[in-house]
């Protein structure tokens, strides 16, 4: 068990055992949401049955990603500096799970052949409301534990999400998602509350599915896990958040090691988040996959994810988040380089041919096997780079100034994530490829990577 040092060593922190679990069972809460709506059931039913036009489906997904994460990245630093002024964080995260539950529940209702304006709309909604919970919620991490702890608790709570959601995406898979053509589940069962595979309900379900696990799981934190008081009354705080984040970005100009971490993240992070988004899509137009070999290939990610966010969790309290950043980077570079160079009959940009038979049943080709086995070193990288840019900052900073640089930290994530996306978009649609727009992201990948080495560890270090 985590060990509750507090920062500066003289005083135990207020968290207890139960605090510590109840905010971890935040990331198990709030992971499903990114598992089954975003990555690898409803995103790739969204591109590939709601209407008939793939590739323009793909272009409007995207363009939702880019809209979210221009919101995200206008308002995170302000919410995470009126957080620092007001006090509690647990308020704000009840207000945005309010809007997130409804949202998802709402999914439900993005029928084959309905308007596509609506479903977008409430991903949108529920993807910003996901997004500001977690700065709240990241921004309690550093007065739980000691610094040399942190990397621990963070990577081990990722690993803990990925286990919440890929419960949830085995269920949906073997339980739920059937074939269209065959009308049964993976396990040859009829799917459980009558659900119609034609009429795209066994993906619509992932909604409401998510937004029920969310309401239950992120309980445990709003009753154990320790919050600040209350501080300036909410106009008040508004005013002083407003000028504390001025402050703050001024600050960085001192800064210049945080500063670097930040930029360094908004590039790399452009390019995971891009490889979240748009990886399970781009298999679905790729490969033709459905529910289930979405669903299948997304267990396999998970499950390794999980493994990766235990490894990391050791590497990062052994030798520092700095260097399990960068070796998550890597293993993604070399993953996004493999995927964009394996298509039917080859992969590597064809310097290795590979048999073009389909052998039948799930991931019949070469190819896809292929694809997958690239996405083995996804599911190991993905989780660590994210925990340990998390855990980066939380040693970086001071408990005091957690809101607003875990505001700010978002805004890194997302500042310019709509470039990745945008990019994608753009090129997709002016060569028709989409794997022209997923390589892309190589270049956030490798750029991010080579800032980070310029920067210290921790950041705050001259």
């Amino acid at each position: 068990m985590l060990n509750r040092i507090d920062w500066t060593g003289t005083q135990p922190p207020k968290a207890t055992e139960k605090g510590i679990w109840g905010w971890m069972f935040f990331d198990w809460a709030a992971q499903p949401f990114f598992t089954v709506v975003t990555t690898f059931i409803f995103g790739p039913y969204f591109v590939s049955r709601l209407t008939d036009d793939p590739v323009s489906a793909q272009t409007t997904w995207s363009n939702m990603a880019t809209i979210s994460s221009v919101i995200i990245a206008l308002l995170s630093p302000v919410l995470g500096s009126i957080a620092d002024q007001s006090g509690a964080r647990k308020p704000w995260i009840g207000f945005f799970a309010i809007i997130k539950i409804a949202s998802l529940f709402c999914l439900w209702f993005a029928a084959p052949g309905s308007p596509v304006v609506y479903p977008v709309i409430f991903m949108i909604l529920a993807s910003i409301s996901a997004e500001f919970s977690i700065v709240f919620n990241d921004s309690m991490m550093p007065r739980l534990v000691g610094k040399h702890e942190v990397g621990k608790l963070s990577n081990t709570a990722w690993g803990l999400g990925y286990l919440g959601g890929i419960i949830v995406l085995i269920a949906v898979v073997t339980l739920l998602a059937a074939s269209p053509e065959t009308g049964k589940t993976i396990l040859g069962l009829d799917p459980l509350f009558g659900l119609d595979p034609e009429t795209g309900q066994d993906a619509r379900i992932t909604g409401p599915i998510s937004a029920v696990w969310y309401l239950i799981f992120i309980l445990p934190m709003f009753f154990f896990t320790p919050d600040v008081g209350m501080g300036l009354p909410f106009g008040t705080a508004v005013r002083s958040g407003l000028r504390e984040l001025s402050n703050t970005l001024g600050e960085l100009r001192e800064r210049r090691g945080i500063l670097t971490f930040l930029i360094a993240r908004m590039i790399y992070q452009d390019g995971v988040n891009g490889l979240l988004i748009l990886g399970g899509i781009f298999a679905a137009g790729m490969f033709g996959w459905a529910t289930i070999e979405i669903g299948i290939y997304g267990i396999i990610l998970n499950v390794v994810a999980i493994f990766g966010c235990l490894i990391a969790g050791r590497v990062d309290k052994s030798v520092g988040s700095k260097v399990t950043v960068v070796i998550s980077l890597t293993m993604l570079l070399l993953a996004t380089i493999g995927i964009i160079s394996t298509g039917p009959g080859y992969t590597l940009f064809g310097l290795m041919p590979l048999p073009t038979a389909d052998s039948g049943g799930l991931f019949g080709t070469a190819a896809e096997k292929a694809y997958i086995l690239y996405g083995l070193l996804i599911g190991l990288a993905f989780g660590p780079v994210q925990a340990s840019s998390r855990s980066y900052l939380a040693r970086s900073v001071s408990p005091e100034e957690a809101g607003r640089y875990f505001g700010i930290y978002a805004l890194s994530g997302r500042a310019t994530s709509f470039m990745a996306t945008l990019f994608f978009s753009l090129v997709t649609y002016m060569s028709g490829s989409p794997r022209l727009g997923m390589a892309t992201l190589i270049l956030f990948l490798a750029g991010g990577l080579v800032l980070l080495f310029r920067t210290p560890y921790p950041a705050d270090r001259a």
